[in-house]
């Protein structure tokens, strides 16, 4: 077993904890040539903040446009059910099947979705665990079966994945942010009709694997799936070599905390998730199968842009290493890391819309107060092929799915978004929606420490975030939805879901979006 120890956020930051956390991402394994320069620069990526949003989109006929800020949904809008209408600029929805919503991701595969389960919700019925959607009529989605597995109906969290190479599906069992044991692999080639391929180990309640889950992923090759267990940062490597016999064959404690990841295409390095950066780690040793396997630290890079690190993206752009690495809280937006040092990523752009602001983070608070814990940050996003990437979908949590050009990716921009239409006063009918069950809570909490960063900077009017849904701190209402879910290229359309408004397939209007030939869309895991 493989250990190292996490960094532990503080709030406010402190330089002198910047330092020590910067000594710790420089290279390895020999002395720098300017200790001082490198700890400088360090530092200064460390407290870094975004303060320029990406230009929005120039929305086309037919379009619905946002009526403020980019990316916000304003408080008049909010309460005068104007976000019941949704906001959609050069896209427009297909079809879609609400159910009784979604859970917090999805995946797609061929010509069918497969829509997460959120825990209890999922299990009042009438359609429980994942809903298997059959998509070849896409003005017209049908339900065609339901996943009751045991993992299933734990709740599939942030970790049902699809692996195309080998049509592979798999989720695990998360009741509440952590999960333990339970796995269900599927064959996928009659992608409507998946078929259970470990009735034994990992779906037999007598029969748990020793894991923890939150999240989860597939190495390229479909041979190695990673569990995730968030909190303590306790990573699983999991055989699937023989898919009827899953079993651990690595596993470490990587930190406080491990979110999710991305791997690179040769399945030799991992990078994963921590509270805020992510660490380089290689797996070679793991995906070569060697006995007693090694996994071993790499490189690292944290910042304060933005916390609670989600996945990242491994992508290049002629020839060179990327990610696009997604903070699905405190305002950090999407960020573009150079790797090819990989002893020592270096965050090199970011996108943002305005409503992540430092400036406008007070206007933030106005509008999204009674929406519950998350705001208006990335969670999910997919890139239309791995190499040379022409465009970046994300879901954005309450500002919807957003749609970057980023042939160009040190100059991104918007094309297109869809937010869909607020389903206000709902919540009992959407069991299997995190959205409805979370927005007991009103406070946007986990923009807590970008707000308070704002404070301290004088860039937060006080005036400026009060509005008349200020007093709304519990038993908020769904005057948005949350989209968490990758949105996931299948030429000029988009499948995703978000937690209220379920599977959507959204199609790119004419000219806004041109397909690559080898349009393979990528997630990272």
């Amino acid at each position: 077993m493989w250990r190292f120890t996490g960094v532990r956020r503080s709030k406010p930051v402190v330089v002198v904890l910047a330092a020590l956390l910067a000594a710790a991402t420089l290279p390895l394994g020999g002395a720098s040539a300017d200790l001082q320069s490198d700890i400088a620069t360090q530092v200064q990526q460390f407290l870094d903040v975004g303060t320029t949003a990406v230009p929005r989109a120039n929305c086309g006929p037919g379009s619905l446009p946002e009526t403020g800020m980019q990316g916000d949904v304003s408080a008049a809008d909010r309460d005068s059910g104007r976000s019941k209408q949704g906001y959609r600029c050069n896209i427009s929805m297909v079809g879609g099947y609400t159910g009784r919503g979604a859970g917090i991701t999805s995946t797609t595969f061929d010509h069918c979705s497969y829509t997460g389960s959120f825990f209890p919700g999922n299990i009042l019925g009438p359609a429980q665990g994942v809903q298997v959607l059959d998509v070849s009529d896409p003005a017209h989605p049908v339900l065609t079966a339901t996943l009751t597995e045991p993992a299933m109906l734990a709740g599939t969290w942030e970790s049902l994945k699809v692996n195309t190479k080998r049509k592979l599906l798999v989720g695990t069992g998360v009741p509440f942010l952590e999960g333990a044991g339970l796995l269900s692999v599927y064959d996928i080639s009659d992608c409507a009709h998946p078929r259970l391929l470990n009735p034994g180990p990992g779906t037999n309640l007598a029969m748990p694997l020793p894991i923890t889950t939150h999240e989860g992923g597939f190495s390229p090759d479909g041979r190695t799936y990673w569990a995730s267990g968030i909190a303590p940062g306790f990573i699983s490597a999991v055989d699937l070599t023989d898919p009827s016999n899953p079993h651990v064959i690595w596993q470490g404690m990587t930190g406080i905390e491990a979110h999710g990841f991305g791997i690179s295409p040769d399945g030799n390095r991992m990078y994963l998730s921590a509270l805020a950066g992510f660490t380089v780690l290689d797996i070679s040793a793991v995906q070569r199968r060697d006995p007693n396997p090694q996994v071993n630290h790499i490189g690292r890079v944290f910042w304060t842009d933005g916390w609670a690190t989600q996945h990242s993206i491994p992508v290049t752009y002629g020839g060179k290493p990327y990610l696009f690495t997604v903070d699905e809280a405190g305002a950090g937006g999407v960020k573009l890391v150079d790797i090819s040092d990989e002893r020592n990523p270096r965050v090199v752009d970011k996108i943002k819309l305005q409503i992540n602001l430092p400036d406008n983070l007070d206007s933030q608070l106005a509008s999204s107060m009674g929406g519950s814990v998350f705001s208006y940050d990335p969670h999910y996003c997919a890139a239309d092929r791995p190499d040379n990437p022409t465009a970046l979908a994300c879901g954005w949590e309450s500002s919807g799915i957003r749609v970057f050009d980023v042939r160009d990716p040190f100059h991104a921009r918007e094309i297109a978004y869809y937010n869909p239409p607020a389903r206000t006063g709902q919540n009992l009918n959407l069991w299997n929606s995190p959205h409805a069950l979370a927005s007991l809570i009103g406070p946007p909490a986990l923009e807590g420490f970008s707000m308070a960063r704002a404070v301290l900077d004088g860039k937060f009017d006080p005036a400026q975030a009060l509005s008349p849904r200020t007093g709304m701190l519990a038993f908020g209402d769904l005057s948005t939805d949350w989209c968490f879910a990758p949105p996931e290229w299948h030429g000029s359309q988009l499948w995703t879901t978000c937690n209220d408004n379920g599977f959507m397939v959204l199609q790119l209007d004419n000219g806004v979006y041109s397909p690559p030939a080898d349009q393979h869309s990528i997630v990272g895991s």
